[in-house]
C-alpha cells in the first residue's frame, strides 16, 4: 500500500492505515485526526444549539421540495394552469397561523407563483381544486385539525425532516 502523505510503499499494521510511520507522515496523520475529531466535534455541538425554530425552517424547506417534487407534471391546485419551471409549495391553511397542518401532505399543494404569491392563494379556487384533489371527507378532516393548537418538538421536528427528505431520495429515484 502507498503512503497518503509521501507516497512511499508501506507494510500497514492495521486494515485502515493510510500512513507510514515516517515522523513527517505521522504529524500529517495526527493533523488530519485533529482536524476529523474537531469537524464531527462541531458538528454535534451545532446541533445541539439549533433552535426550534431553526429546525421549523429547515424542516419547511424539506417538505416543500417534497411536495413539488410529488405534484410536478401536475397542473396549478387554483388555477389548473400548467405550473411552468418556477411554482411554489402552496399551503391552504397558512402555516403561519395553523401549525397543526404545516406538515400535513392534504394542507400543501403545488401552485403557480402568480395565484400562491400575487393572488394571495387564489383561495376560492384553491378550495375547489383541493376537494377535487382530495375528496370532501378529507378536505373537512383538514378543516378540523388545522384549528387544533399544535407545538413541535425539536425530536419531532428532526424525525420529519429526516422522514421527508427520504421521501425526496425516493421520488428522484424514481
Amino acid at each position: 500500500m502507498r503512503c497518503k502523505n509521501c507516497k512511499e510503499i508501506f507494510e500497514p499494521k492495521h486494515f485502515n492505515q493510510k500512513y507510514c510511520f515516517n515522523t513527517e507522515c505521522v504529524s500529517v496523520w495526527v493533523e488530519k485526526s485533529k482536524k476529523d475529531n474537531w469537524k464531527k466535534l462541531k458538528k454535534k455541538m451545532n446541533a445541539e444549539l439549533e433552535t426550534t425554530q431553526d429546525l421549523m425552517k429547515k424542516c419547511q424547506s424539506v417538505f416543500n421540495r417534497w411536495v413539488r417534487l410529488r405534484d410536478a407534471g401536475q397542473p396549478c391546485i387554483s388555477c389548473g394552469g400548467e405550473l411552468g419551471e418556477k411554482y411554489d409549495a402552496s399551503h391552504y391553511f397558512s402555516s403561519g397561523g395553523h401549525k397543526s397542518v404545516t406538515f400535513d401532505p392534504d394542507n400543501v399543494h403545488a401552485s403557480c407563483v402568480h395565484c400562491n404569491r400575487f393572488l394571495h392563494g387564489n383561495l376560492l379556487n384553491y378550495q375547489i381544486g383541493i376537494e377535487k384533489k382530495i375528496g370532501g371527507e378529507r378536505l373537512f378532516e383538514l378543516h378540523k385539525k388545522a384549528h387544533e393548537t399544535r407545538k413541535y418538538s425539536k425530536d419531532e421536528l428532526r424525525d420529519l425532516i429526516g422522514f421527508y427528505g427520504e421521501l425526496i431520495k425516493k421520488l428522484k429515484k424514481n
